[in-house]
C-alpha cells in the first residue's frame, strides 16, 4: 500500500465574486506569493472584458473556461519497446486545472500592454471559441482522435 493520499486544501471563495473557482484561478496566476497583485490583475481583466462585451465579465470568463476545458487527452505508454500515445478521459479536477493553466500561459504570451489586458484578450477570444488556449484544446482533441486506434492499451 502506498502512503496516505494528500489532503485537499479547502479554498476560500473570492471576496468580490464569492466563487472558489476564481480563487483557484488567482492562485495559478500568482507569482512569488503576490496574491494581491494577482487578484488585482484578475479583477481588472474581468472589468475590461465587461466593457468590451457589454455583458457580465464573470459569465464571459466562465464561458471561456468551459470552452477551453478538454474532455480527453493523450498519455504516453510503453508497450513492448514502443511508446504509444493513448487517449484517455480527463479527471474532472484536472480538466479545470488544464483549462486554467492554458488560459494563463497563453495570455502571458500575448502582445498587449499589461497583464490585465493580455488576460482579458485571451478570455474574450476563448469565449468566442478562438485564440491560442482554445486552439490548444482542439489540438489535444485531434491528437486523441488520431490515436484512437491505441485506446485498447488503456491502463
Amino acid at each position: 500500500m502506498r502512503k496516505a493520499k494528500a489532503k485537499r486544501t479547502v479554498l476560500l471563495p473570492d471576496p468580490i465574486f464569492n466563487d472558489t473557482l476564481v480563487t483557484r484561478f488567482v492562485n495559478n496566476l500568482m507569482y512569488d506569493g503576490k496574491k494581491n497583485t494577482a487578484t488585482k490583475i484578475f479583477h481588472d481583466a474581468i472589468e475590461i472584458v465587461a466593457k468590451r462585451n457589454n455583458e457580465d465579465g464573470l459569465e464571459v470568463w466562465k464561458k471561456a473556461i468551459a470552452n477551453v476545458t478538454p474532455q480527453v487527452e493523450v498519455r504516453s505508454r510503453r508497450v513492448g519497446g514502443a511508446t504509444f500515445q493513448i487517449p484517455s478521459e480527463v479527471r474532472p479536477d484536472r480538466k479545470v486545472a488544464l483549462a486554467i493553466k492554458w488560459l494563463i500561459t497563453y495570455s502571458r504570451k500575448r502582445n498587449e500592454k499589461s497583464m490585465a489586458h493580455k488576460l482579458a484578450g485571451e478570455i474574450v477570444s476563448a469565449a468566442k471559441e478562438e485564440g491560442a488556449a482554445f486552439k490548444k484544446k482542439e489540438d489535444v482533441h485531434k491528437m486523441a482522435e488520431a490515436n484512437k486506434a491505441f485506446s485498447h492499451f488503456r491502463f
